[in-house]
């Protein structure tokens, strides 16, 4: 479960700045292909609130609490209503199940209610999916270079010309077929 999670986040990662960068939502110059948008080239022209070590360090902290978090609710389900945490233990006290968190933070819509299985199977079904899609988006940028909605927006335009079975030139220098 938590690696379609995971997965899904991803996906949403991986398109949300090409797509908001083309939009002009976000500035053209942070809408990266996802390839390319962790990379600091060395003449440093991205400003972040502060130097990459303290990045890595607050993202450490922070990975820290919830995975520590989530790994005491595995432990003992439940545990995470008890544990005092400034008034906000209610929120985490969750569904009694270590996969399905459930409590006001993390199920909010209280969706489930009454056909957690279902949901249950949705999940993992969108978990998998993402899982492939994320495949699909690393292969074809290894294939063409570009991003995933450029390549969607040029299949669209000409599928014939824009396809998978013309990608794979690109591979080597030839195509298979």
């Amino acid at each position: 479960v938590i690696h379609g999670r995971w997965a899904m986040l991803g996906v949403a990662g991986v398109v949300a700045p090409e797509v908001l960068g083309g939009m002009g939502i976000i500035p053209a110059d942070t809408g990266l292909v996802w390839f390319k948008s962790g990379a600091i080239p060395p003449q440093g022209t991205f400003d972040y609130w502060a130097d990459p070590t303290t990045i890595f360090w607050v993202n450490m902290v922070l990975m820290n609490f919830a995975e520590v978090k989530r790994g005491q609710d595995y432990w003992y389900p439940g545990s995470q209503g008890e544990t005092p945490l400034m008034g906000w233990e209610k929120g985490f006290a969750g569904s009694g199940a270590p996969a399905y968190p459930g409590g006001k933070y993390f199920n909010f819509a209280n969706l489930g209610k009454t056909d957690m299985a279902k949901m249950q199977k949705k999940e993992i079904k969108n978990g998998r999916l993402a899982m492939m899609a994320f495949l699909g988006i690393a292969v074809q940028a290894v294939a063409t270079g570009e991003g995933p909605f450029k390549n969607i927006v040029d299949h669209i335009s000409d599928p014939f010309a824009n396809n998978m079975l013309a990608g794979f030139g690109a591979i080597g220098g030839v195509s298979p077929f």
